[in-house]
């Protein structure tokens, strides 16, 4: 809704804030529970400033160190660095990452004499199969615990004992069932095709090039060009596990592998912030949001379940009730915010960008109820629309208000109004006039000439299709 009244709140829930399991977080060798720290600022201000990067130094072991820019990628999946000869190839995935250690505890930086660095400055990360270890030297301690808290956070999914593939036993019960419905001619293996044909019974709208991309990431045995039941699940666990909603569930079931009901009414009351839950609405959820039958038999919901109910409209922050007008509409047009914008038919900078009418219609099927129409005199007597005094470029007044009268409604039925800078003769402004009357007819609202005693301004819900100069 555009037009909305100050006096009311928009929405029900609060953001979502984590917190980690007590044995998991330290600051400064000092562990913090969830009483003294929530998880959500201080992992979110981690991630913030790894994925901003920081300038640190590799050390090579006995030569001098390389100064590198290293950063988190947009996808929170990969470590990279800059300046490197590999490029594309200069990166290390999260997953590949066995371990973090603080301090100077690496083979490399024993070899360095003592004092060499301050310890708070150091850590190594292990990764890959041959635990190889890449050894960073921050500016300052508060910088290396940034990283070893922000890794130690995006590591925690996958990296314990009891990880995704060892825990979720009730889930791969699930999937060797999918797996055999999948495999059409019984050969044990699924094709592409066959894949392909699964993703879209099971509502995954994934685009088919990145499906086929996962497929060749999981598809790593002799046999390729399918995958068996266990390639088979590294995809499908590829493709929909979550990490944050995957501890989030294991806290809110005191790592169990699933949420009861009882679970999930705890998460929507204390996470969520919802009031009144009762226990058949978490039923309900596990019927509605749970893909494994024998889950849906116990009332409980696994990470599919979860992650299911999370991204839908359901879980959505925003209080449904709210997609429709749920506030008196009936007061003066004063009393409420309305949703404007400024230079409208510009595409970009205000200097040297285009002007389109096509910014209007966009707009305006975005939920503008006020656009701005800065008016000069043009050519051949028709006003054009631009940014005066730079070379941004020109549109005729009529076509824009020809695309106005279109999509004024498209969005919403109440008051459009057009913020007119007027900056032209009068020969023109008479000109506009004649536009406005004759394309918009019976929308324009022209009501306040006829008022002599105007003591104060109409409703949005008495304006209703109407489109008013301002």
């Amino acid at each position: 809704m555009s037009f909305t009244s100050p006096h009311r709140p928009v929405t029900r829930h609060q953001s979502s804030i984590y917190r980690l399991a007590e044995d998991f977080f330290w600051i400064g060798g000092s562990i913090v529970t969830p009483a003294t720290w929530r998880l959500g600022q201080f992992v979110e201000r981690c991630m913030s400033l790894m994925q901003s990067g920081t300038q640190m130094v590799k050390l090579r072991g006995g030569s001098k160190g390389l100064v590198r820019f290293y950063y988190l990628d947009e996808h929170k999946t990969c470590i990279r660095w800059r300046p490197s000869r590999k490029n594309e190839k200069a990166k290390i995935s999260i997953d590949a990452i066995r371990e973090v250690c603080e301090g100077k505890q690496s083979e490399i930086f024993q070899r360095y004499p003592d004092g060499s660095f301050d310890p708070n400055c150091c850590f190594s990360i292990y990764y890959g199969d041959h635990m190889e270890s890449l050894d960073l030297v921050s500016s300052n301690g508060e910088e290396a615990r940034t990283w070893i808290t922000g890794l130690k956070y995006l590591m925690a999914g996958i990296s314990d004992e009891d990880s995704l593939s060892k825990r979720q036993r009730t889930r791969d019960q699930w999937l060797k069932q999918t797996f055999a419905e999948a495999d059409k001619n019984g050969d044990g293996c699924l094709s592409v095709g066959e894949v392909l044909q699964l993703m879209h019974k099971l509502n995954v709208n994934l685009p088919r090039q990145k499906v086929k991309q996962m497929f060749k990431e999981a598809d790593t045995d002799e046999n390729q060009g399918t995958l068996d039941f266990e390639e088979f699940c590294a995809f499908y666990k590829m493709m929909s596990t979550r990490r944050d909603l995957y501890l989030l569930m294991l806290m809110y079931s005191n790592h169990k592998d699933q949420l009861d009901s009882d679970d999930l009414k705890r998460f929507l009351e204390v996470e969520q912030k919802m009031t009144g839950v009762m226990k058949e609405h978490c039923l309900e959820i596990v019927d509605k949001f749970e893909p494994c039958l024998e889950n849906q038999k116990q009332g409980v919901l696994g990470i599919d379940g979860f992650t299911n109910y999370m991204r839908s409209p359901a879980g959505d922050i925003f209080n449904p009730e709210h997609y429709k007008v749920n506030q008196d509409m009936t007061q003066p047009m004063c009393d409420y915010y309305i949703a404007s914008s400024h230079n409208t038919y510009l595409m970009g900078d205000q200097l040297m960008s285009q002007s389109r009418v096509d910014m209007y219609a966009w707009v305006l099927q975005s939920g503008c109820r006020c656009v701005e129409v800065d008016c000069w005199d043009g050519p051949d007597g028709e006003p054009i629309v631009h940014h005066g005094y730079t070379l941004t470029s020109k549109i005729l007044f009529r076509d824009v208000i020809e695309t106005i009268n279109k999509y004024a409604f498209a969005k919403s039925e109440y008051p459009v109004i057009l913020s007119v800078e007027n900056h032209c003769s009068v020969p023109q402004q008479k000109k506009m006039a004649q536009c406005l009357c004759e394309i918009l007819g019976d929308k324009l609202d022209v009501s306040s000439e006829h008022e002599e005693d105007m003591t104060q301004l109409p409703s949005p819900d008495s304006l209703k299709g109407k489109i008013l100069v301002k």
